[in-house]
């Protein structure tokens, strides 16, 4: 969480430039009224912790896929939503054993987002916002033995991203993106007879690619 706050930070000092630049390019330019839609994909690949109660903590890699709708309701800033995917996967152990941990969560991100345009071509683009997700498929295998479902449920986060952007056709946009997310709330074990344990994604950190498309 300590990287979600310095990325805040910096995410406030942008804002006040952005703003300025805006202020800045309305008095050379008419404003344009008719704010648009964004379409907004990206995919990425990472890393972060699975932080726990009781039994050891433990790395995993992710790959992280988001679809979100942007609305810009004035030049600089908009509010985004939509769907997010993540599968999780990686080595590690507890009071059982040794396992390779295989986990998948839908999420439903909510974000402010912030658009600075740097050239006539070339932007750069932040989120900032809480996210909630579910455990769709969760998979530990040991060496002679493997458990299904062991968490589920709900849990909630917060989350900022970072991208570059640069208009390669006419409102179609591609660039490079940073995510980092962790969580807030726990995830609990399902009623386990030999796991009882809470836990939750820590400095969850993923650069990947992003499209924008303008409606």
């Amino acid at each position: 969480m300590k990287t979600l706050k310095l990325l805040f930070v910096l995410l406030c000092i942008v804002s006040s430039q952005v703003t300025q630049a805006q202020e800045d390019q309305s008095e050379n330019k008419q404003e344009d009224k008719s704010f648009r839609f964004n379409l907004i994909a990206y995919g990425g690949i990472g890393y972060g912790i699975i932080e726990n109660d009781n039994e050891p903590n433990y790395n995993l890699n992710t790959n992280t896929g988001d679809l979100l709708l942007n609305y810009r309701f004035s030049k600089a800033f908009g509010v985004a939503t939509g769907i997010g995917y993540s599968q999780l996967t990686g080595n590690g152990f507890n009071s059982l054993g040794n396992f390779y941990h295989n986990r998948t969560l839908l999420k439903i991100p909510l974000s402010l987002t912030m658009n600075l345009p740097v050239t006539e071509k070339f932007a750069m683009v932040m989120q900032l916002g809480l996210y909630a997700q579910t455990v769709t498929k969760d998979e530990y295998r040991y060496l002679n033995f493997h458990q299904k479902d062991l968490y589920d449920g709900w849990n909630f986060g917060s989350q900022i991203t970072i991208g570059f952007l640069y208009e390669i056709f006419d409102q179609y946009y591609v660039g490079l993106n940073y995510l980092g997310q962790g969580d807030f709330s726990k995830l609990s074990s399902n009623n386990h007879p030999t796991i009882h344990d809470k836990q939750k994604q820590e400095s969850f950190n993923s650069i990947g690619i992003t499209f924008m498309f303008d409606i």
